[in-house]
Formats: structure tokens, C-alpha cells, sequence
């Protein structure tokens, strides 16, 4: 299990992070989320033990994380960090060794990656040869070729179409379900909501929400509905609890400050004999994101 207790991190009067605790368990894909300068790059810098804690402290099994547990740490940065100049197979045999592995695991592992990924012919290409997207493949695969037992994820999606984003989910699951935690980073809330059952939001170095997403769904009480057919916009807008509708392309998607007025609004278009649609939906994670950063920039 991975465990931050009550992490602090200054660089000279600027607090980075302030009082961050969480834990990861095994098989656990957990979602590390925050606008840029937040104190999540901080953040996976202690976790990795490439900075120190000022306060507080970070373990992996129990352990203290340095030289003798780092070979069991995977990192997908999301700035590109690939020797261009080294073939695919010279960066895998680089960057495994650096994790303690034999070439002969190595490749054994680089060629079992490249098979999933559907890039095998790619094995003797130079990295400057590559698309951005077959790039971020490559990327990803020497995050994992030490079949990491923590792994952590910044923005692993960047460049890539939504066929490549499935291979993606399908490799980050397949870790999850051998047992490796996850820490998950992305700005797009519809990615984490794919994977991550457990977040932490930070601000300015200091977590503002954190728990499981259905706990913080059903605390923030928020909802939308969604409404196909003509209906009189400024006729919703006046019952008591609506507080906005937006008119889509094709749909009326309304929002609500609770679940006690669902019927109010049913109630009031029940009789509506054009009404083809309607759907009650949980607020989105991005809306809650946004909200409750709002709110912390606000205190």
C-alpha cells in the first residue's frame, strides 16, 4: 500500500503542499487531480522519493521509498522524456536497466508490450521516426516494462484518438487487476471517471475534496435532467430549486439543487404530450471539479 500522511513541501516560503494525506491499495486506480500548479508534480516527486518531505511522510509497503523500492516504481510523465535518437528497442533496454532488469527480460517484456500495442514493427525504428501518438505508446510501455507495482499516470492520454485510448484503458486495467496501484492525473474528468473509484482535488498544495466519487457525488446533491420536446424554458426556470437550463442541439439538459426536485419538474411536464425525454443524471465530475476549486479560490 502506498501511504502520504500529512506531506508538506516548501521551496523557501512557498508552500507547495500542504497537509496531503492519502493511500493507495493494491489493484486501487486513484485519481490526483488539480489545475496547473496545484502541488500534484510535487506531489509525485516526493512519491518517488526525488524530493523530501518537510513534514510528514510517504511509504510504500510500509517502507520508506528509496534505492530499495524504486525499481518498483513506474512514471508516465506528461512532458515527452524519450531519447528521439534511440531506436525503440535501445530506449527499452535504457530504461529497464535503469529499473535492475536483464536485457533478456527486457526484451522479452518490450516484445509482449509492442504485441498488445500493435506496433511490433516499430521494434528497430528510431524514436524521432514515430507519430506524437506511437510516441506516447512507446512512452507508456517503459513506464511498465518493470511491471510496476505503483505506477503513476500524468496525463497519459495526450495526442491519442479514442481507438488508441481504449488500447490505453484496456493496459491500465489489465495492471489494476495484477495488483498494481495507480495514481491517475488528468485534466479531462471524463478519464478519471473511467478508471478511478477514489480522488483527491487539490489546490494551492492543500486537498479540497477527497474520497470516493460516489460519496462526493452524492454529498454535493447537484443534479441534471434531461428533457427532449418543446417545453417553455422561462415557465422551468420559475419552479422553486431549478437552478439554470441550458437548450442543447437536440435537448434541454436542466439543473437542479437536489433530488426533491425531480418531481416538481416532472410534475410539471407530465402533461406535455411531446415529451420524447426524460433522463435524471448525477452532476459530471468536471462540474463538481470546477465548483469546488471555485469555492477554494473563494475562501
Amino acid at each position: 500500500m502506498l501511504r502520504v500522511e500529512n506531506v508538506t513541501k516548501y521551496y523557501g516560503d512557498f508552500k507547495a503542499v500542504d497537509n496531503l494525506s492519502f493511500e493507495v491499495k493494491p489493484g486501487e486506480i486513484f485519481g490526483l487531480l488539480g489545475v496547473n500548479g496545484a502541488g500534484k508534480t510535487t506531489t509525485f516527486r516526493m512519491i518517488m522519493g526525488l524530493l523530501d518531505c518537510d513534514k510528514g511522510k510517504i511509504t510504500l509497503n510500509e517502507k520508506p521509498i528509496d534505492y530499495s523500492v524504486s525499481d518498483q516504481i513506474g512514471f508516465l510523465t506528461e512532458e515527452r522524456s524519450l531519447l528521439t535518437k534511440l531506436t525503440v528497442k535501445e530506449q527499452a533496454i535504457f530504461f529497464g536497466a535503469l529499473k535492475g532488469m536483464s536485457d533478456v527480460a527486457i526484451l522479452a517484456r518490450l516484445d509482449e508490450l509492442l504485441e498488445r500495442f500493435g506496433i511490433m514493427e516499430y521494434k528497430d525504428k528510431k524514436i524521432k521516426e514515430l507519430s506524437k501518438g506511437n510516441q506516447q505508446k512507446i512512452q507508456f510501455i517503459t513506464a511498465v516494462l518493470n511491471s510496476p507495482k505503483l505506477l503513476i499516470l500524468d496525463e497519459p492520454f495526450s495526442g491519442l484518438d479514442p481507438f488508441n485510448v481504449e488500447i490505453f484503458q484496456d493496459e491500465i486495467i489489465r495492471l489494476s487487476s495484477e495488483g498494481s496501484m495507480i495514481i491517475f492525473s488528468s485534466h479531462r474528468m471524463d478519464h478519471v471517471e473511467m478508471f478511478c473509484k477514489k480522488l483527491a482535488i487539490l489546490v494551492e498544495g492543500r486537498s479540497v475534496i477527497d474520497g470516493y466519487i460516489k460519496d462526493i457525488k452524492k454529498s454535493y446533491r447537484k443534479m441534471n435532467i434531461f428533457i427532449k420536446g418543446d417545453m417553455d424554458k422561462t415557465e422551468i426556470l420559475k419552479i422553486d430549486g431549478v437552478l439554470d437550463v441550458i437548450e442543447n442541439a437536440d435537448e434541454f439538459e436542466i439543473k437542479i439543487e437536489s433530488d426533491e426536485i425531480i418531481d416538481k419538474v416532472f410534475n410539471y411536464l407530465k402533461d406535455k404530450k411531446n415529451v420524447t425525454k426524460f433522463m435524471v443524471e448525477e452532476a459530471t465530475l468536471n462540474e463538481i471539479f470546477i465548483a469546488k476549486v471555485g469555492e477554494a479560490y473563494e475562501e
